[in-house]
């Protein structure tokens, strides 16, 4: 009988050996964890190669791949790699988090399990200003003085509701309903496994700096800390062409080619014709396509002709 077993050795990434279980603080009292993994960058040029079968290739050729794929967003060699965090989170952030709908969760249980004893608490400094062009975000600080008064005040929340809380267990409260009435700033914990491509949708969202400032936290030390050492090429990859590089609509490079041609003029026509240029007494109006594009000239040192 042709025996054709052939003995496969696991991947292992010694840089992520060294840290499973390692919780990286995030917050005042969140933190998150490897638990498990599977594949590398290895699996990733495997994936890709597959149908070449075996063969030897060259490290730089192995990272020029997954550079190759990365760029041009060939998305399923990537999907050959998983991980499992274990993650502690404020619940609020925890919501951002799951409307990512690509990763296996298992939460912890405020139904057979007594809630987390642990709130999320603001810092007096870290008070943030609602933005005034962006309704989802945030802009500025407000002064030490009235921080230290909504940090006071935040805790005295905190600590009531936790006392309604117990009081409801005490009195005999199911559990389910004695929750009901935590703020979302309460802790929770939960399991996350995700491939490395929704992996990278993910970070590539949370880390961006728009994304709310708690869960970027979690996104940048699950990049920084975990992604670095378990595929670092794919992590050097990410940084250049997702992170650090810039995507430009087609209004934008129309417009910057006459700015490259110093045809300012006609640049700011351009504008005007794309509605970027409305005036309120005189003033520029609010556009958040052209506060963008205003941004990307930023980074590239090029001032917008219209400023």
């Amino acid at each position: 009988m042709n025996n054709e077993f052939e003995k496969i050795d696991k991947i292992k990434v010694d840089a992520l050996e060294e840290i499973l279980g390692k919780k990286f603080p995030v917050l005042d009292d969140g933190f998150v964890r490897v638990v498990d993994y599977m594949g590398s960058d290895d699996s990733i040029v495997q994936a890709a190669r597959v149908s070449y079968g075996k063969g030897t290739k060259k490290v730089n050729e192995d990272r020029g791949l997954i550079r190759y794929l990365l760029r041009n967003r060939h998305t399923t060699p990537f999907e050959m790699c998983e991980i499992k965090l274990h993650v502690r989170v404020p619940m609020d952030a925890w919501r951002q988090w799951i409307r990512h709908r690509t990763a296996n969760i298992n939460e912890y249980s405020t139904r057979y399990s007594l809630a987390i004893e642990a709130s999320q608490k603001t810092d007096p400094n870290e008070w943030r200003m609602q933005s005034k062009d962006n309704k989802q975000g945030s802009e500025g600080f407000f002064p030490f003085e009235l921080g230290s008064k909504l940090s006071e005040r935040e805790l005295e929340l905190q600590n009531f509701a936790r006392e309604i809380y117990q009081e409801r267990l005490d009195f005999g409260v199911a559990r389910e309903q004695a929750r009901k009435d935590l703020p979302l700033s309460t802790y929770t914990e939960a399991y996350w496994k995700v491939d490395l491509h929704n992996l990278l949708h993910f970070l590539e969202l949370r880390m961006h700096h728009h994304a709310q400032f708690e869960i970027r936290s979690y996104a940048l030390a699950i990049g920084k800390e975990i992604l670095a050492r378990w595929c670092p090429v794919t992590w050097e990859a990410f940084q250049d062409y997702r992170t650090n590089s810039l995507e430009l609509s087609s209004m934008e490079v129309q417009l910057l080619k006459l700015i490259a041609a110093q045809k300012n003029e006609e640049a700011k026509a351009l504008a005007d014709q794309f509605g970027w240029l409305k005036k309120t007494d005189g003033v520029l109006k609010a556009h958040r396509e052209r506060n963008e594009f205003e941004s990307k000239l930023s980074v590239l040192e090029i001032k917008a002709p219209w400023m």
